[in-house]
């Protein structure tokens, strides 16, 4: 017969918040390295097919509007 052993552990709050934020960081490096991998394999697919991202895309121009300031405001 194999004798069973039963242990506790105790696991500390802030030891636990430490191994959550790490999952967490790996998790999003991961993830930022898959969008960035994405990304340049896209870009290289659409070189390579000469594929315009921006082909049909209109661009509106910018306007700055200046306010006339009253003399009312100016007092």
């Amino acid at each position: 017969m194999i004798p069973m052993v039963f242990t506790q552990a105790y696991l500390d709050p802030s030891a636990t918040t430490a191994l959550i934020t790490g999952i967490a960081s790996v998790a999003v490096a991961v993830g930022a390295f898959v969008v960035v991998m994405f990304r340049k394999a896209k870009k290289k697919v659409s070189d390579k097919l000469g594929i315009e991202e921006n082909k049909n895309k209109e661009v509106e121009e910018v306007e700055f509007i200046e306010e006339e300031q009253n003399e009312e405001n100016n007092n």
